[in-house]
């Protein structure tokens, strides 16, 4: 048995390893001289001018950046850099770390300035500041740099850092204030760290890079007289000795900045700049962790936040590794053949409604929408063997997509604005309103998305087309999906997706209290999967690496913080027990309601985050187990009065998941369905559920098969016409570990999606892992699928198999 017991392992440990690769991938995706739409001068958008540093100015700006507020406006509202909240006003910087509330409705974090940092006022520093106030003088991935000309005062602000570091460039009398009181403070013997107490439970450490004092100059706040070099500020955790030492270690070396760079296919590098001497500490979210590779972590240093404990990291760069995920035209499973023909009748029709309708809506979202869902259209044909609809599909395509590239279409249109660098529509550029605020660089990645995806697949089937169109094309993409900071780029580095949450934000030029915020994440997967679609088309792998790994990473996240899963910890019990989804994620709040929709119409929820259906759809909703309890809490809300057809169809698409039969009668029972949807759609959703997980797997509590066999059984060994046996040809029934082991193999990246159900695996490694006497086989596993231990754990325990 010995053997037999290695190559087991052998099978369960690789559903954690990390599939095919491919090339490297540059920082560009686009040509030398990139196509430009025609330039306009908004009447709608803020001036940048005053918030950034004129250095700046000559580059495209970010428009969904994690420090938007500090460029809008008055610049004062706070943004979240993990673990704390920033603001700043002309003259001060103000920390605090967020407290924390929960309801079944919402979780947000509060903003109180705990402490605020400022050049002591006199009439001459007060002049200067109105005269030359705070200015952004430099922004990375990663960090922002603020510079307070008239008070000698420059922040390092990097996100994850558990310190707020300050530059002091000439000799400042610097104060220190707090809206609680002040305990005690007091000074180690070199005079270059200081402990303040505050009467709110919190403990502040203060490091100084040279001997200074800090003197009491009012009841609530601390100045430092005449310094000058750098001051540190970090918050003690819980007020912990032992947190406070680990503080002191890394208190030398400091972040100035930050780059995110893909460095091949499926991992991300962070690199930071760093001045000072010895290692630099930094804060890993549960994302994070998830991916981290190679890396020396403090398990016990945390700070907690609104994504979940913060975690410390040691080291000047990290090793990101995402899930692989697999970019198709086509289902990753595939459809049976014996289905071919009811998919194709409602092909049919839909293709003969299609020629008969013509597009009414110049709404760049909805006419979008109407895009992709023909573009569907053509790949299902392709899919059941159906071409002899695709040139109609390709006529409708055509028709509809040209207007918007060569500016003809009298309803809208997409042009260039040279101040903030991006696209806006010819709508969007009067009115903040229309095209749901794309004028203000609102969800531009939902709306180019649809695009891009129609444009791929017409590229796809007419590749004359695509060439004719690529520049205008590639110009779509690179408004949200643009990796390069190059001179003469039209638009700023990936305009909606954060390096640091891993996920894309939505708000655009419209200041938040509660900071970035975004809907719906599978619309963000659909723009990062079209893309790489686009690079598919046009053979541009790099393009189609890029936009892989944005798409897994957007998954990820999506897995992460917006599905709720029964019994998760990540959020408050109050919220996680009424919620199975997030409406709207914020940077400092989770919302259970949406922009359009109250918390209790649970199906639009669902559905948000669901369309547009694809195959990409197959790995953000690959968990059975969770598409079960989202199906189940979301489908009381169907018996609301008024409910749409069109909402209801993606409750009964998942429904499909785990249930292909009722959800297959619940889609022809629809009278109406999404503007991006369709019945072809729907059937070929349900068609290629993969059966093998409905008879194969045996979950425990199922009712599928009788109790005794469910009881005793967590994978069918050999399935029958008639029987259901729980041996196998070569082996008896207590080989578990053999009947695991043939219903895994062969380790292809499917079988992330063939075992994509981690409370089953958890399950059936369980069941399994008394014939091997041990239960690290359950944490390779459920690791793999990132859900319940950290990769970096998972790979050392791998270093123990001596065989496969």
């Amino acid at each position: 048995m010995a053997n037999n017991n290695i190559t087991t392992y052998g099978f369960s440990f690789a559903l954690i390893i990390c599939m095919s690769a491919f090339s490297l991938i540059p920082q560009t995706t686009s040509s030398s001289s990139p196509f430009q739409f025609p330039p306009t001068q908004s009447t709608i958008l803020p001036e940048p001018s005053s918030f950034f540093s004129p250095n700046l100015l000559s580059t495209p700006l970010p428009t969904n950046s994690f420090f938007q507020n500090f460029a809008l406006n008055n610049g004062d509202k706070p943004e979240y850099f993990h673990p704390y909240s920033i603001n700043s006003s002309s003259s001060s910087l103000s920390l605090s770390y967020p407290s924390l509330s929960s309801t079944s409705a919402f979780i947000s974090q509060t903003f109180a300035p705990d402490l605020t940092i400022y050049a002591s006022q006199t009439s001459t520093n007060i002049d200067a500041a109105n005269s030359s106030p705070r200015v952004i003088s430099g922004f990375t991935d990663l960090s922002v740099t603020l510079d307070f000309p008239s008070s000698n005062l420059r922040f390092f602000l990097a996100r994850g850092s558990p310190y707020v570091t300050c530059n002091v460039s000439s000799p400042t009398a610097v104060s220190v204030s707090t809206i609680h009181a002040i305990l005690e403070s007091y000074s180690s013997n070199s005079n270059t760290k200081f402990i303040v107490q505050l009467n709110n439970n919190q403990t502040w450490v203060l490091y100084t890079s040279s001997p200074s004092n800090l003197t009491r100059s009012s009841p609530s706040t601390l100045t430092f007289d005449g310094y000058s070099g750098t001051i540190r500020i970090a918050l003690v955790p819980g007020s912990d000795p032992k947190y406070e030492s680990i503080l002191d270690r890394f208190s030398y070396a400091y972040p100035v900045s930050g780059e995110a760079v893909f460095t091949k296919s499926f991992t991300l590098e962070y690199k930071w700049e760093k001045y000072g001497q010895g290692d630099l500490l930094m804060l890993a979210h549960p994302l994070h962790l998830q991916i981290l590779s190679n890396a020396t972590v403090l398990d016990y240093f945390k700070y907690k936040s609104i994504d979940g404990d913060l975690v410390g990291v040691v080291g000047d760069s990290w090793e990101l590794r995402s899930h692989n995920v697999s970019v198709t035209w086509h289902s990753i499973e595939g459809v049976k053949q014996g289905s071919y023909p009811e998919i194709v009748s409602a092909l049919r029709h839909d293709v003969e409604v299609l020629s008969l309708t013509p597009i009414t809506t110049a709404s760049s979202y909805f006419y979008g929408k109407l895009v992709a869902r023909a573009a569907r259209l053509a790949l299902i044909a392709e899919e059941v063997d159906c071409l002899d609809v695709v040139p109609a599909i390709k006529k409708y395509l055509m028709d509809a997509i040209e207007p918007w590239l060569d500016g003809t279409f009298s309803g809208n249109g997409f042009l260039y604005d040279p101040k903030w660098g991006g696209l806006v529509t010819k709508q969007g550029s009067t009115d903040r309103g229309a095209d749901f605020g794309f004028g203000v660089y609102n969800d531009h990645h939902y709306h180019l998305g649809y695009f891009v995806y129609g444009i791929s697949v017409l590229a796809k089937i007419d590749p004359a087309w695509g060439i004719k169109y690529k520049a205008q094309a590639y110009s779509l993409a690179a408004d949200f999906i643009n990796l390069g900071n190059q001179s003469n780029s039209n638009y700023p580095k990936l305009r909606c997706f954060d390096m640091y949450t891993l996920h894309s934000w939505a708000g655009g030029l419209t200041e938040f209290g509660d900071g970035r915020n975004q809907e719906s994440t599978s619309e963000a997967v659909n723009a990062y999967y079209s893309a790489a679609l686009m690079g598919l088309a046009y053979g541009d792998t790099n393009l189609f690496d890029s936009g892989s790994m944005l798409t897994a990473l957007e998954i990820q996240a999506a897995q992460m913080w917006w599905h709720v899963r029964e019994g998760d910890a990540l959020y408050e019990e109050a919220f996680t027990k009424e919620n199975r989804i997030v409406g709207v994620l914020w940077a400092n709040k989770r919302d259970s309601g949406l922009w359009f929709a109250p918390p209790e119409a649970k199906e639009m929820r669902l559905g948000i985050q669901l369309l547009p259906i694809s195959p990409i759809t197959e790995i953000l909703f690959s968990d059975d187990g969770f598409a079960k309890e989202i199906v189940e809490w979301a489908l009381p809300s169907l018996s609301r009065e008024g409910v749409v057809e069109g909402w209801k169809g993606f409750v009964y698409a998942l429904q499909g998941n785990y249930d292909k039969d009722g959800a297959l009668e619940n889609i022809k029972s629809l009278k109406g369905f999404d503007d991006g949807n369709s019945l072809t759609n729907l059937l070929w959703w349900i068609h290629s559920r993969n059966s093998a997980k409905v008879w194969w797997h045996v979950k425990e509590g199922g009712k599928l098969y009788e109790g005794d066999f469910t009881r005793n059984n967590r994978v069918v060994g050999v399935l029958w016409a008639n029987k259901r046996d729980s041996g196998l040809w070569f082996a008896p029934p207590d080989w578990r570990e053999c009947r695991l082991g043939i219903q895994v193999l062969p380790i292809l990246p499917i079988t992330e999606v063939l075992f994509s159900d981690v409370g089953y695996v958890k399950q059936l490694v369980k069941w399994t892992s008394p014939a091997l006497h041990t239960e690290k086989l359950m944490q390779r596993v459920c690791l793999r699928l990132g859900r319940d231990f950290q990769q970096r754990k998972c790979i050392e325990e791998d270093q123990e198999v001596e065989g496969f």
